[in-house]
């Protein structure tokens, strides 16, 4: 089996969170949640999570509240016992639209564009802040021979094996390409994959690798609590077919199989990972 991680995962009440929650405690690991609907995030990891009961914990957390961030990281932090291995930044917007079919000619979209980054390239940013103290392996250092032999010596004193902590950021298909009013969505995201790799380059020195990976169209209405109330699973349509390669839409399970793969990729860092069953590349 593979060695316990300690997980930190935003966004993982519903929907592909929820499934990268569960998917990672099957594999034995512990997994602390965030997410802004108490409702939904109780539900998931009381009832839904419940046999995994000592590994998994939760908070409710405001991404758009830098203080609720800055204290829900170290209570993670505490529950897994003073680090964190892993962060997965899945928490933000996923409405990829202006609300009420406004477009951005509406002044009112301005509000909304600073909404869109304030929750899903600022808040990605105060997490990773927050919790690099509680990831890092090595202090830094001028030199990289240095650094190199910090990384090591440290990564030895704690017992860490495999490719060591990272981060993965979750950002979507729409930074490469948009259908109409999308433009909040697809900036925000766009700037999640910029951050993505510059981070990778400033956590280096602390012994970090930072990815992130882009969903395409996802079928996870169902990973919730209205979904496990009813019964209904994942459903695909003749649209689903028509728009991907693959012959299907996505389901969440594909973004957790993404995530996990870079997570023991110790030669990846500062890339990000289309999962989108060939959307992109179709005309």
């Amino acid at each position: 089996m593979t060695d316990s991680k300690a997980i930190l995962l935003s966004g993982g009440a519903r929907g592909i969170g929820r499934c990268m929650a569960r998917h990672f405690l099957q594999r034995g690991h512990k997994v602390f949640i965030l997410d802004i609907d108490e409702d939904e995030l109780k539900h998931t990891a009381e009832k839904h999570l419940a046999k995994y009961k000592g590994k998994v914990s939760y908070r409710v957390c405001d991404l758009t509240d830098t203080n609720a961030i800055r204290s829900s990281v170290k209570q993670a932090a505490e529950f897994f016992g003073g680090h964190i291995d892993v962060v997965i930044n899945n928490g933000g917007i996923a409405t990829p639209n202006w609300k009420n079919g406004a477009t951005m000619e509406d002044p009112a979209t301005l509000d909304q564009f600073q909404l869109y980054l304030d929750t899903n390239l600022r808040a990605p940013f105060a997490v990773v802040q927050a919790a690099i103290p509680f990831m890092k392996i090595a202090g830094g250092a001028s030199s990289g021979k240095e650094t190199r032999q910090n990384y090591l010596d440290a990564k030895t004193e704690r017992g860490i094996k495999g490719a060591g902590p990272c981060i993965i950021n979750i950002s979507s298909f729409r930074a490469q390409m948009s259908d109409a009013n999308q433009e909040g969505y697809a900036a925000s995201k766009a700037g999640n994959n910029g951050l993505t790799h510059s981070i990778a380059v400033s956590a280096s020195q602390w012994g970090i690798r930072v990815n992130s990976v882009s969903p395409g169209r996802i079928k996870a209405t169902y990973e919730s609590k209205e979904g496990d109330e009813s019964g209904k699973g994942l459903e695909f349509d003749d649209k689903d077919y028509e728009q991907h390669s693959t012959n299907r839409a996505g389901k969440p399970e594909d973004i957790a199989e993404a995530v996990e793969y870079l997570i023991n990729a110790g030669f990846v860092t500062g890339q990000d990972i289309t999962v989108d069953g060939g959307a992109v590349i179709q005309k």
